[in-house]
């Protein structure tokens, strides 16, 4: 048996026999995207296939630094940060970079940790879409720069003078991508060996930043497999004395990174409910409507997609990262891109999301907007025509520009509560909170050169 064949717990069982493995991998997804997990021996894992585990809630109660929230209501201090009941998703199983043999599982929250749970807020979104008996597709892509550092390397430089893997704007580059293809070639067999297959990779432009768009899937799949990719291109890129940063924009010099996903919606027939032959754009009324809902109701989302204090510094005009709920077609300048086309290729790409961002709860701001959008049968404005950063929009249409007021009107958001439950709202505004109130606390550069001497 193969990994990816794997589908039930007798599935997950036998191919560990059938590997001879005394362990295996388990991992599941924070608040942040991050992956936490651990190495289980045979005996536990079978177990906890059949009855679940229990993991410390601690990881929805800490921050990326593992810093505890000092006001989050789900868990904290106040409840002795207890275990939490965890389940194993067997059709998860897939080889592991690197390690010969060895399997990695994903997991997943239950009980009342599932609430707040990332995959689990997912879910809700996609169970939504399967009661309006639609059938979610996605795919995202990303980018980020590659750096001739180590963990250690950047600590003892104060991440400043880092050295990109590649110098110089070379978009899109042969040279590049035929001088490092030991390194491309790595990450594409990275990417079929763990079941994240790679579209497309090509070089993009600014000094060693790659651009990877993972091959659509279903849209829970898709979320699993850009998840897995961000933390896996880390690893391989740490294996090879490199460092990976998906960093919203880790440099004022040069523009901020991506993680655009691209959205299609089809019937219980398998048919692409965007397309509308006959319509303006190839795009149908539900298409209209999912577009208007994702319009509307982005600026109360944001900080689902743009999740960090560093997302906002993406967020500037002519670098490629919109300011305003705006859309087009085939307008790199919006924030949500119609693609016309056929019943194969019509879609949307949210292109206001980082890369940043955890991709289930982007994937579910994104996903959950539209279907409001047509539920509410909510037509979007005129689309923009040519270069939307230097127009003017409607004040309805403008985005929180500040990781605090993107929380303030999440925290508002009727939509937000209806999507997601009270629960997730309350417990990530108060990350999200925290996350700003962590900045807060730090005197940056920028304030010591313009205020040390002459105020």
């Amino acid at each position: 048996m193969v990994p990816r064949e794997v589908k039930t717990v007798n599935d997950a069982k036998q191919i560990i026999e059938e590997r001879k493995l005394s362990h295996v991998k388990v991992g599941l997804f924070d608040n942040d995207g991050v992956m936490r997990g651990k190495y289980m021996s045979k005996e536990k894992f079978f177990s906890s296939l059949d009855t679940g585990f229990a993991f410390c809630d601690v990881v929805l109660g800490w921050d990326v630094k593992d810093q505890l929230y000092d006001n989050a209501q789900y868990t904290g201090w106040h409840t002795g940060y207890p275990d939490a009941p965890v389940r194993i998703i067997p059709s998860s199983c897939r080889d592991v970079l690197g390690e010969d043999g060895m399997l990695l599982f994903m997991a997943e929250f239950a009980g009342e940790a599932e609430s707040v749970c990332p995959r689990a807020t997912l879910r809700r979104v996609l169970d939504k879409a399967k009661s309006m008996g639609l059938l979610p597709k996605a795919a995202f892509e990303y980018e980020f720069f590659l750096f001739r550092e180590t963990p250690h390397s950047v600590r003892e430089k104060g991440f400043r003078n880092l050295k990109p893997i590649t110098p110089d704007w070379f978009g899109y580059s042969m040279i590049r991508n035929s001088t490092y293809s030991e390194l491309y070639q790595s990450i594409l067999a990275m990417a079929e060996t763990m079941d994240f297959p790679i579209e497309g990779i090509h070089s993009e432009t600014g000094p060693g930043v790659i651009e990877a768009a993972i091959a659509v899937d279903y849209a829970c799949h898709a979320a699993d497999k850009a998840a897995l990719f961000k933390t896996y291109m880390k690893v391989l890129a740490q294996k090879n004395d490199l460092m990976a940063t998906f960093m919203a924009k880790w440099s004022n010099d040069y523009p901020g990174q991506s993680g655009h996903i691209h959205l299609s919606l089809l019937d219980q027939d398998g048919k692409n409910v965007f397309f509308g032959a006959d319509q303006a754009h190839s795009m149908s009324a539900l298409q209209r409507h999912f577009l208007a809902g994702q319009q509307r109701l982005m600026p109360e989302l944001l900080c689902m997609v743009a999740p960090s204090v560093n997302s906002y510094s993406r967020m500037i005009p002519g670098f490629w990262a919109p300011t305003d709920a705006t859309w087009g077609i085939e307008n790199r300048t919006t924030s949500l891109r119609v693609i016309t086309g056929s019943q194969k290729s019509q879609r949307i790409e949210y292109r206001i999301g980082a890369a940043d961002a955890n991709p289930f709860l982007a994937l579910a701001a994104a996903l959950g907007s539209g279907l409001i959008g047509v539920e509410q049968g909510w037509e979007p404005s005129d689309p923009v025509l040519g270069n939307a950063y230097q127009q003017t929009h409607s004040d309805t249409l403008a985005l929180p520009r500040t990781l605090w007021d993107a929380t303030q009107q999440f925290k508002q958001s009727e939509a937000a509560v209806s999507l997601f439950g009270q629960a997730f709202v309350d417990h990530f505004a108060a990350s999200r909170e925290w996350e700003d109130r962590e900045f807060r606390k730090h005197v940056t550069d920028w304030e010591l050169n313009r205020y040390f001497e002459i105020i």
